[in-house]
């Protein structure tokens, strides 16, 4: 029997629709892997870079351009590219970077010491600190932090220790750093609400978080604004009332930000079954929260977009939830959601999820074809 093949999906905004040409649709789009296939991506807002047997490409708007050789890791940006080798760390402007023209100076660089026995942890993680695709491009990490994954979000960065802890820092003002309140932090501090309850991966999206524990658990927090955190969002409840009866009455609803009692807020005209007096809707939860999946699920990855959320269970499948505007849910349609939701195409073609990994408008799929 043949083994199952690999494959990368896309669903969400293609790089098409990034440099002003016609979209191709909500999804699924494959990736054209060629023979080599691809074993990694890293998407940013117009383009990616891809992982082949041959080495790094970038692609956009229909354009693939080979790295030179020698770069094993990218960390791609709107305004530089960071690449990884052996030897150093280096950063390029966008415009070079797509043209596939890496000479003459970096915009940064970083030595690195010699690669020892063990494969060091996934950019951005660099020895003593991480690197982040704008300047100043480097930040240094306290000696007491040993972590072993790290990932950005557009103003704050989350770490996982290597005992599972979890580590937050940066912009706070949305409670993405899971500290209980709304308040930015300099340096790197210990989410104390999950201690003792050790994580295998984290995740950081624009303005919100996740991680997964060790045993399959889903924790959230930050801003919930398109539903990201799968809680009850009221800009979301408005909309699908709109949608479905313009003409409703005004409604009452409570909508809670942690840090501040409950207060009454007057909600635009919408149904009176999605605005009963007791609803309570979530804008930002500076806690983490354990998240109620469906049939109590096990996670085992976890990705954010900039305003969207996608896990992949212990079992293959794959579920979004969030913003959706550009179709990055995978849904076959351009709904946001707060309630997570199951790609049912890929149950339909008989796909496993090994791998996802969402960009800012978008997420790529990693699947086991029979």
């Amino acid at each position: 029997m043949a083994a199952p093949r690999r494959a990368w999906l896309v669903f969400g905004f293609s790089t098409e629709e990034a440099a002003g040409e016609p979209g191709p649709g909500p999804g699924p789009r494959r990736l054209e892997s060629g023979p080599e296939g691809i074993r990694r991506v890293w998407p940013a807002w117009s383009y990616v870079v891809v992982e082949t047997g041959a080495g790094l490409e970038v692609r956009s708007a229909g354009l693939r351009r080979r790295l030179p050789p020698g770069w094993t890791e990218a960390l791609p940006s709107e305004t530089h590219l960071v690449l990884r080798g052996p030897a150093a760390a280096r950063a390029w402007p966008r415009a070079a970077a797509l043209r596939g023209a890496l000479r003459g100076a970096a915009a940064w660089s970083r030595a690195l010491p010699p690669p020892g026995p063990r494969r060091p942890p996934p950019l951005p993680l660099l020895p003593g600190g991480f690197a982040t695709p704008r300047p100043p491009f480097f930040g240094a990490l306290p000696g007491g932090v040993r972590a072993r994954r790290l990932a950005l979000g557009q103003e704050h960065v989350v770490a996982l220790g290597a005992a599972g802890e979890v580590y937050a820092w940066g912009g706070g003002r949305h409670g993405q750093l899971g500290h209980g309140t709304l308040e930015s932090e300099l340096q790197p501090r210990l989410v104390e609400a999950l201690a003792g309850v050790p994580m295998q991966a984290v995740a950081a999206g624009g303005w919100h978080s996740a991680s997964v524990s060790e045993t399959g658990d889903l924790y959230v927090w930050g801003w919930n604004e398109s539903g990201q955190l799968a809680l009850p969002s009221k800009a979301l409840a408005e909309e699908r009332a709109q949608d479905e009866d313009p003409g409703a009455g005004p409604g009452r609803s409570r909508e809670l930000r942690v840090g501040s009692s409950p207060a009454d807020a007057e909600l635009t005209p919408h149904q009176e079954q999605l605005a009963a007096e007791d609803t309570a809707f979530i804008s930002i939860q500076a806690f983490p929260a354990l998240l109620d999946l469906p049939q109590d699920l096990e996670v085992s990855k976890v990705s954010c977009g900039s305003r969207h959320t996608a896990i992949i269970t212990r079992g293959g499948e794959l579920y979004t939830w969030g913003w959706g505007k550009y179709g990055q849910l995978g849904h076959k349609d351009n709904a946001s959601s707060d309630q997570p939701r199951r790609i049912e195409y890929l149950v339909a073609e008989g796909l496993r999820a090994e791998e996802v990994v969402c960009g800012p408008w978008t997420t790529y799929i990693c699947v086991l074809e029979p």
